[in-house]
């Protein structure tokens, strides 16, 4: 069996879109509870409550979850109010852990993915379980350890398995913690269709104030789902505060959230996909671009010290050059391509201008 003949019917059970809501770390009992019991007072459609219980952290020090404990606040919560229940494990003592206490889906989170020893691990200490278990993209974007990872997973006979997109770390300063980079989680859709896939916009926006637009950018192009992390009172979370949300807000992300029933093989479903990448990409291009400007600044303070003339026909013709030669290689049209790259030297000019006048 591969990863395409599993039928993954678990997803049915679920109303679509299928969230996942609660807190990023468990950090009381009564954190926990008026925290569920909020989520179901609002009446959104939230069938599976999520807590962290071990916390993977970046620096050493830091708060790195309550540990076991906090499985029996689980537990309380799917008694008292009806949740399933869903948490992250990251080596087989966690697996061990959660699964006598009856967690009903497991999550392999995106620093674990990206380590195939450690998800091997997870895996055997897995085998054969009939619970659902989700992967996270790994932290950087490799899609084949992405897909190796469910394969670990597959080869210990676990049959109910799905994906989180998450996104992606990077260097560069954006207005993302982790960039999307819908293009990888997007190739993974169509080459596994039948695996269901949500997305997680708290982790990708790092903050509030995105997450209602990435969640129904995932829905519009066929994803089945949100994993939002829900907190009685946000602001004085133990980690993650600044993207957190409260049960009466998620709720009300829930009610506006629409979504798309033709599915990435219907019209809708197939031109918002193409959207999606565009915007991507358009995204990225700007990052691109702005820093461009930014070694322009550079180049430009450099030939105010030396008293160098800010246009260099030499260095022009280079770049004109380049630049057809690549629109004939990719199939571009000249003129298009020689339109961009006059315009971003016209740019680079101007910045290179300002350096010149202000400074």
């Amino acid at each position: 069996m591969n990863l395409k003949d599993i039928k993954n019917d678990w997803i049915k059970e679920f109303s679509q879109p299928m969230m996942i809501a609660g807190p990023c770390s468990a950090e009381s009992e009564a954190q926990m509870l008026e925290t569920a019991r909020r989520i179901r007072e609002t009446h959104a459609n939230v069938p599976i409550f999520r807590a962290g219980i071990w916390k993977p952290r970046t620096k050493p020090n830091g708060f790195e979850g309550v540990g076991v404990i906090g499985l029996n606040w689980l537990k309380k919560v799917k008694e008292e109010y009806g949740f399933k229940t869903a948490t992250e494990v990251a080596n087989a003592h966690h697996v061990d852990a959660a699964l006598e206490a009856d967690v009903d889906i497991l999550w392999i989170g995106a620093r674990s993915t990206v380590n195939p020893f450690t998800v091997q691990e997870i895996a055997e200490a897995l085998k054969g379980t009939s619970k659902t278990v989700l992967v996270k993209n790994p932290v950087n974007p490799d899609l084949a350890l992405w897909i190796g990872a469910l394969e670990r997973l597959l080869g210990q006979n676990i049959n109910n398995l799905g994906v989180i997109h998450r996104g992606f770390s990077t260097y560069q300063k954006t207005k993302y913690r982790n960039n999307p980079n819908w293009q990888i989680a997007l190739d993974f859709k169509s080459e596994f269709p039948d695996i269901p896939m949500l997305i997680d916009p708290s982790h990708i926006c790092g903050n509030r104030t995105g997450l209602a637009a990435i969640t129904q950018e995932a829905l519009n192009v066929g994803y089945q789902g949100a994993i939002i992390e829900t907190h009685s009172n946000p602001d004085e979370a133990w980690s993650d505060a600044a993207q957190q949300i409260t049960p009466e807000v998620l709720a009300e992300l829930i009610l506006n959230l629409k979504v798309r029933n033709s599915g990435l093989a219907g019209f809708e479903g197939e031109m918002g996909r193409h959207r999606t990448l565009i915007s991507d990409i358009d995204f990225q291009l700007i990052e691109l671009l702005s820093q461009r400007m930014k070694i322009s600044e550079k180049i430009g303070t450099l030939k105010k010290e030396n008293d160098i003339a800010i246009f260099q026909p030499e260095r022009w013709r280079t770049i004109t050059e380049y630049a057809v030669q690549k629109a004939t290689e990719t199939g571009m049209s000249r003129d298009f391509i020689e339109k961009i790259f006059k315009a971003i030297h016209e740019e680079s000019i101007d910045v290179q201008n300002g350096i010149m006048i202000n400074r």
